[in-house]
């Protein structure tokens, strides 16, 4: 079994360099992405259940990712909801958190995030 990820981040590069992360870990898969409030509150009603993490940036094209982690945690899904973001000051840290984001990390610290994503792939699929 995967862990089934949706990002919402706006800068495709980020995009590209989080698949690649992923296929590293291994036992991830993509499972959707978007770059705006709106298209991932819409993605997150459409697709109920179908995610395990939800990487969220908190500057987007459209609104904010601080919107997105609040739409997620007003939902029944049973997934962790993750703020990756250059903005993770400890005041940023502290509102993803009363929000309900399970984890903050600093884009520039991937050694920290990348452990995270390795443990959460290992818990829901262990390695061969």
């Amino acid at each position: 079994m995967e862990l089934k990820v949706f990002v919402v981040e706006d800068f495709p590069n980020m995009r590209t360099l989080l698949s690649d992360l992923f296929q590293s870990i291994g036992r991830i898969q993509l499972v959707g992405s978007a770059d705006t409030e709106a298209e991932a509150r819409l993605w997150l009603d459409e697709h109920q259940g179908e995610w395990d993490v939800a990487i969220v940036d908190l500057v987007l094209n459209q609104g904010s990712g601080f919107g997105v982690v609040s739409h997620a945690n007003g939902r029944q899904d049973p997934g962790k909801v993750v703020v990756l973001s250059s903005f993770a000051t400890p005041g940023v840290r502290s509102h993803c958190l009363s929000l309900g984001a399970s984890a903050v990390f600093d884009k520039g610290d991937t050694a920290l995030f990348s452990r995270w994503m390795n443990e959460q792939a290992s818990r829901l699929a262990p390695a061969a």
